[in-house]
């Protein structure tokens, strides 16, 4: 800690009240946890691609056996390097602690992750990612001796920076890392948002210098072509169909939830058994193994009918949510894009429309800020990932799915602002 402290006498972080620029000390700070963010993130990253090639070779009947295996390793990692924690948590202790996360749990929730979502597990690399980078704000705010809320805005900061090396957005990852506390706090923690969108601007730079991901939109949609007042009406109909696809995920999550509960047996027992149910679902329908970055433009293209499409939304829901239940690790932001473009592709066979990837993004939309209720931030981050360039019908599209979508959240610390 000293050498720390003392590292920061240093003339290069000391500018003097002279300076004629805006720039300052704590602006340096928080580049510098960007930096480690982006470089963190994308070691995560390159592992996680390695993982996955290495465990994609495993086809057929062989997907029922290796992730119930994946799952037995996914519990003993927990069982011996401790309980890595869970999105819950961290908001609680951003709100109530002071925004102190425990770093100590990142070697248990680093190695359960990649196990998780490299063996085909329906969570995605946005959860460990937040809370490991916002741990290590956590932490190097204590090292340099802050306090209160300017802890808060390191830790904060941490999070902004590991969700936006993995989706490119640092406008959208600084509100997410302050919509997800809940909304009622936002303006709260309002002065943490210029620190997040420093922290997220350097973590995105090393993250795209040290990977091979460009800069373009992730997914390959046809570009929506603007029309009239039409795409109002479109929008918020869809995105009350985004509300009814949220409150199936949300029955569906309450049922699987109490099932793992009474599974008394040991961590590694139940996250076993959620192995053996994945894989059995990943044997039925190939679509619902892996958390559906690479998956979901396949989505777009894939031809059939909306049997086939409702079907496949419903178990995709039905994997996410074992996932979830059953201990294994990982985010469920593109599992939940994945499922509103399958939900997309259903609807549309009732309401046919020329501009077909419109519809998609805004069940896309409406589907993530139903179940995470972040509607700004969701909107932000899907007009980036998809490159839509007119995000003002997707706004109404989240907002309705966000209005209409249960009281009672999936993400637990949630529930006394909605």
């Amino acid at each position: 800690m000293d050498r720390i402290q003392t590292l920061l006498k240093n003339p290069i972080f000391i500018l003097s009240k002279k300076n004629p620029f805006m720039l300052s000390r704590w602006s340096i700070l928080y580049v510098l946890l960007g930096l480690f963010a982006g470089l963190f993130s994308a070691l995560f990253w390159k592992a996680l691609e390695y993982l996955t090639k290495l465990l994609a070779g495993f086809q057929g009947n062989s997907i029922i056996l290796i992730m119930t295996l994946s799952g037995l390793g996914i519990g003993l990692l927990i069982y011996f390097l401790g309980e890595p924690g869970e999105i819950s948590l961290v908001i609680d202790n951003i709100r109530f602690r002071g925004g102190k996360l425990d770093p100590k749990n990142n070697p248990s929730m680093s190695l359960s992750s990649l196990l998780s979502i490299s063996s085909g597990g329906s969570a995605g690399p946005e959860a460990p990612l937040v809370q490991i980078t916002g741990s290590f704000g956590s932490w190097f705010a204590e090292k340099i001796g802050l306090e209160g809320e300017e802890l808060r805005s390191m830790t904060i900061a941490g999070m902004a920076a590991g969700f936006t090396s993995l989706f490119g957005s640092p406008l959208g990852g600084a509100l997410f890392a302050l919509e997800i506390l809940q909304h009622r706090h936002v303006v709260e923690y309002y002065e943490a948002l210029l620190p997040a969108f420093l922290s997220s601007c350097s973590a995105y730079f090393v993250f795209l210098f040290m990977t091979d991901i460009g800069i373009g939109p992730t997914w390959e949609f046809p570009q929506y072509v603007p029309g009239g007042i039409e795409d109002f009406q479109y929008a918020i109909g869809f995105g009350m169909a985004g509300a009814i696809v949220g409150w199936i995920f949300y029955g569906i999550f309450r049922i699987t939830k109490f099932s793992f509960s009474k599974i008394t047996l040991p961590i590694f027992v139940k996250t076993t058994i959620g192995g053996l149910l994945l894989g059995c679902i990943a044997y039925y329908e190939p679509l619902t193994r892996y958390f559906g970055h690479d998956q979901l433009n396949e989505i777009v293209v894939t031809k059939g009918n909306w049997i086939f499409f409702g079907t496949l939304a419903l178990l995709k829901i039905l994997a996410i949510n074992i996932t979830v239940s059953s201990g294994w690790r990982g985010g469920i932001i593109i599992p939940l894009f994945f499922v509103g473009a399958v939900a997309g592709r259903f609807f549309m066979d009732f309401f046919p429309s020329e501009n077909e990837s419109f519809l998609l993004i805004c069940l896309m939309a409406s589907v993530n800020a139903s179940v995470t209720k972040t509607p700004i931030s969701t909107t932000i981050l899907l007009t980036g990932l998809t490159g839509v360039s007119n995000f003002t019908p997707v706004l109404f599209a989240s907002l309705s799915g966000y209005f209409l979508s249960p009281k009672a959240p999936f993400i637990s610390s949630q529930a006394d602002s909605v």
